[in-house]
């Protein structure tokens, strides 16, 4: 009996190297954590996945050390797992990205692949960094999304006059979606960001081009 007990927790892993594996892969999950709150979190909303990932990064790492020391138990533990549903909708595919790079980093980890890891980590930065530069010039990279809403007794009239005033303030934005919930008709643009633009004049003379007609903008 106590030879089948020492049998179980043998592994082929030093204790240490245990140790080193997972607070690495916490370290992975930190620096993941910042990235998602320094290039994402501070400009879109999405479903909160990034409060799981100090917990997932070492939790997947240990999952995948598990498999390496036992196959038979690696399939059983897949097995079980199969059973669990995330219920977590993903509310913006970006997000993908953060989960992919924190999945990426505990195999990582869990295989001692450190400086495939650490190549990782700093190609993702640049390319994130690369992006936010883009983004804040006038390119076609930076793109801003404006979204108003119109009385739809008051929109046929409106319709003219407002594409012409859009065109003439946001350089020809393009309409995405329209939809009508509750006698309002919702108009989703997409346009080319301005730096240094007037928002509130903009709605000023759009409300003076709307007469009595109740219109509400929403900028994102």
């Amino acid at each position: 009996m106590l030879e089948e007990i020492v049998g179980l927790l043998e592994t082929p892993l030093e204790p240490w190297e245990t140790v080193i594996r997972i607070g690495l892969a916490l370290l992975a999950s930190i620096i993941t954590y910042v990235l998602y709150q320094v290039f994402y979190g501070s400009r879109h909303i999405g479903a909160g996945v990034h409060r799981t990932f100090l917990i997932a990064g070492p939790a997947i790492t240990m999952i995948f050390l598990v498999i390496q020391s036992s196959i038979p138990l690696g399939f059983g533990l897949l097995g079980v797992l199969a059973f669990i549903r995330f219920r977590t909708p993903i509310k913006d595919p970006a997000e993908i990205g953060y989960l992919l790079l924190l999945i990426a980093s505990a195999i990582g980890a869990a295989t001692g692949n450190f400086l495939a890891l650490a190549i990782l980590f700093a190609i993702v930065f640049l390319v994130l960094w690369i992006q936010r530069l883009l983004s804040n010039r006038v390119t076609p990279f930076g793109r801003g999304h404006l979204m108003i809403a119109v009385d739809q007794p008051s929109f046929p009239a409106l319709e003219k006059k407002l594409t012409a005033f859009l065109r003439e303030q946001l350089g020809s934005p393009s309409l995405e979606t329209m939809s009508t919930v509750d006698d309002r008709v919702s108009l989703h643009y997409q346009y080319r960001r301005q730096r240094g633009f007037d928002w509130a004049a903009f709605t000023n003379e759009l409300n003076d081009i709307a007469g009595k007609a109740k219109v509400e903008i929403f900028v994102g």
